[in-house]
Order: structure tokens, then sequence, then C-alpha cells
């Protein structure tokens, strides 16, 4: 199973280093549209094509009980132009990845422990929705609307795969609440009540 869901992730793979091999990032150079420059091919280590999965325990993850383990070319310099790049999920008891989208990826799902409803909102509006366990793989397309809860009891794990070996992402909580959009413009374009706003602010710790 996990050979099949990385074989896909190399599917996603938009290589344009494929024929000079690799082009391990610079990352201590300015990260272009295409990626970073490549570092000397001399200075470049085993370490470099490596690493260990490591928490990034954001007051973000913390507010919405999960943990996110970045395998992105921040870890792995060598992932420099290939396209893709992977990632652990854990969601513990209660724990949700909140509505967000990934302009620059797609993104795929395997579940590999507990159980996990996942979902996205297409451009016309369409609401696809599944609970997914052990095993089960499930897309969730660039650019579009989408979230994970864990469904189940217990904690969840699931592996995940994109397009991109830097993914963004944008939570639609974190930019109406933890920006310095104006609480009134806020209210206007939502229609969430300003005493709502103002709770929500508070939380994310959103000026304005």
């Amino acid at each position: 199973m996990f050979t099949i869901f990385f074989l896909f992730a190399l599917v996603f793979s938009g290589s344009h280093v494929a024929v000079q091999g690799y082009c391990v990032a610079d990352l201590g150079a300015a990260q272009t549209t295409t990626g970073y420059p490549c570092k000397p091919t001399k200075s470049v280590k085993i370490e470099d094509f490596s690493t260990t999965l490591q928490p990034q325990n954001t007051n973000f993850s913390k507010a919405f009980n999960i943990s996110l383990s970045p395998a992105f070319v921040g870890q792995i310099p060598g992932l420099n132009g290939l396209g893709f790049a992977a990632a652990k999920l854990d969601l513990f008891a209660g724990g949700i990845v909140p509505l967000h989208s990934h302009p620059d990826a797609s993104e795929m799902l395997l579940v590999t422990d507990g159980k996990i409803t996942a979902g996205f909102i297409s451009p016309d509006n369409t609401v696809f929705v599944k609970t997914i366990t052990k095993g089960d793989v499930m897309v969730l397309p660039q650019g579009l609307l989408h979230f994970q809860l864990n469904s189940g009891e217990g904690s969840a794990t699931a592996f995940l795969a994109f397009s991109s070996p830097n993914p963004s992402a944008q939570f639609v909580d974190v930019a109406l609440f933890a920006s310095a959009l104006n609480s009134a413009f806020v209210t206007k374009t939502t229609y969430i009540s300003p005493a709502e706003v103002k709770r929500l602010k508070g939380v994310f710790g959103g000026p304005g």
C-alpha cells in the first residue's frame, strides 16, 4: 500500500530537473516560481535526500488538536524541482483540519490508522464528502476548499502527498480571524455577527 501511495506521489511529479538528475535546493537563497537555485554539486550530501518526520506544533495546530510533520523541500532539499512532497498528519481525538486550499498543489490522503472524514467543494459548489479508514486513499483537487476531521474514537493518522515540493496553504479561519482585515469588513462580507467576529479574532489573535 505504501509503495502504491508513493508511486502516485511520483506521478504527481512534473520534474524540470530530470535531464540533469537533481537540483538540490540552496535554502539560503531566495525561492523563485520554479523553486530554489541549485546548491553546488560538490556540496550535495545524502542527507539532502532524506529526513526524519518531526511534528510542527504551532498554536494553530494545537487549537485544532492536530499535528503535521512535513517532508517538504525545507526538510528534504533534494525535492527541489521534482514536483512532489509528503507529510504525516495526526488528528487527535476531535481533531480537525478546517477549510483550506492549496493554490499550487493537489493532495492525496492515505489513512493508516483510525477514521477520517474528508471532503471538498467544487467550483460549482457541489460538496464531496467521504469517511475513509485504514488503507483508503482520497484525492483532493488543486485549489479547492477542503477539510479533514477525525470521525472515530482515539487518534487517526494519514500520510499526505502533494504535487508540489513546497505546497502553500490558505486557511479560511486564519485568513479571516488571524489577519489584520478589519472586523467590520469581516462582518459585512461573511454575515457573521460583530460579537462572534470579535470572539474569533480573540481566539486566532487577529488585530482589527
